[in-house]
């Protein structure tokens, strides 16, 4: 008897995943919408607004090994549901802080909860993947760009409605408490993947099976690859979402109306890129689809830099968004066959790289010009391809099928 789509425990999962990321990518878009009015709010400077956007990311990569020993202690659906129910809490107390340190100790604590979510949940999405052998992750992460783009709408709607911060927050607390309630039921009990091949540089007893292993170790190069392919792609794909409408404004010479169409290519272009791309993960492997789009998304953007104007700007945008999109799942997927350790390292690494991205590229433009600011941007999706060739990738289900069908 055929099992209906509504009860495949494969569907099911991919689901009460996807609400987490859904709910990553609202919280994260939520707050970075109202970052104007939270600067108007606690009479900030642009440099106090700067360390408060980097404290998130200070957060998140300060408290690896405690992520790591929660992991182990609790297990991804655990640490899943209780970070991102924080997430939710974290958004009035932001709206709420009534002076700039209260506010820093706030986004510091934002930090710590993005990264137990971003790792349990894509701890989650990565079992999930091995215990069904189907590929899963890249629509996972298009569920984490259409939470940006719901958070955007919904910010719109409530700044329509009302000035007050603490009201638009306190929706979207609620908002994450429903997704919070839809992932209780789908979310895989036992979440460790096995880990293929120990990794060259790793003795074999270090590759046993992740229960057994109570300590935390130093990470093998083979994850250190993957920490800097991590980083180099959350930066460009943060700072691309955070400078394209001001490089389109005040370098191409944009239009106002044209001006914000630097993120909606971009974000569209990842949403599009991240549905297709666990077809080509099937088809090449994760492996080409890193290197070939990192490669793509660097050269496409540096040719739009050389050439200037304002349509070679939005086709560069097009080609970075496009390209970058799949870089995170892949890496994520693989770091997940190493173990726990090494998806913790790697996550953390993302979410810095993802927060601190867009204050390091506003530094660059501070010191020369923005241009030069998104060619490091440009310079980042290179380094991923150069970072991805000392990866070794595992074939992804649907590629060992095929190869063992020849």
């Amino acid at each position: 008897m055929r099992v209906s789509r509504l009860n495949d425990p494969f569907l099911r999962g991919q689901l009460a995943i996807a609400a987490l990321f859904l709910s990553l990518g609202f919280q994260y878009a939520t707050w970075a919408a109202r970052i104007p009015a939270l600067k108007s709010d606690l009479d900030l400077s642009a440099g106090e607004v700067g360390v408060l956007l980097m404290a998130a990311g200070v957060g998140s990569a300060v408290t690896f090994p405690a992520v790591a020993y929660l992991m182990r202690r609790l297990g991804s659906r655990r640490l899943a549901l209780l970070s991102q129910l924080g997430l939710a809490l974290a958004l009035p107390a932001l709206a709420a802080a009534p002076n700039y340190p209260v506010a820093l100790l706030v986004m510091c604590a934002d930090g710590v909860l993005v990264g137990g979510l971003n790792v349990a949940m894509n701890a989650q999405g990565a079992a999930l993947e091995t215990r069904h052998e189907r590929n899963t992750m890249a629509r996972l992460h298009a569920t984490f760009s259409a939470g940006s783009l719901l958070a955007a709408l919904v910010a719109s709607g409530m700044t329509a409605a009302t000035d007050s911060v603490l009201a638009h927050f306190g929706v979207a607390a609620v908002l994450l408490a429903a997704l919070n309630l839809t992932s209780r039921t789908g979310l895989l009990e036992q979440d460790t993947p096995a880990q293929d091949t120990p990794a060259e540089d790793t003795p074999a007893e270090a590759a046993a099976p992740e229960p057994a292993r109570r300590r935390w170790t130093l990470p093998s190069r083979l994850t250190l690859w993957m920490c800097c392919a991590m980083v180099f792609g959350t930066v460009a794909e943060g700072a691309m979402n955070d400078w394209s409408a001001l490089y389109l404004k005040d370098v191409a010479e944009a239009s106002a109306e044209l001006a914000p169409l630097g993120i909606a290519v971009v974000s569209g272009m990842m949403v599009v890129a991240r549905v297709f791309a666990d077809g080509w993960r099937a088809r090449w492997g994760d492996g080409r689809v890193v290197l070939v789009g990192s490669t793509a998304a660097g050269a496409g953007l540096a040719a739009a830099l050389v050439s200037g104007g304002v349509a070679p700007a939005l086709a560069g945008f097009a080609c970075m968004g496009l390209g970058i999109a799949a870089v995170t799942p892949c890496v994520y997927a693989a770091a997940a066959r190493q173990g726990s350790d090494a998806l913790t390292l790697v996550a953390a690494m993302g979410t810095t790289g993802l927060l601190a991205g867009p204050p390091l590229i506003g530094f660059i433009a501070s010191a020369s010009s923005l241009a030069w600011g998104m060619g490091a941007v440009a310079a980042s999706a290179v380094a991923v391809a150069l970072c991805g060739t000392r990866i070794r990738w595992t074939a992804t289900p649907a590629v060992r099928e095929e190869a063992a069908a020849a």
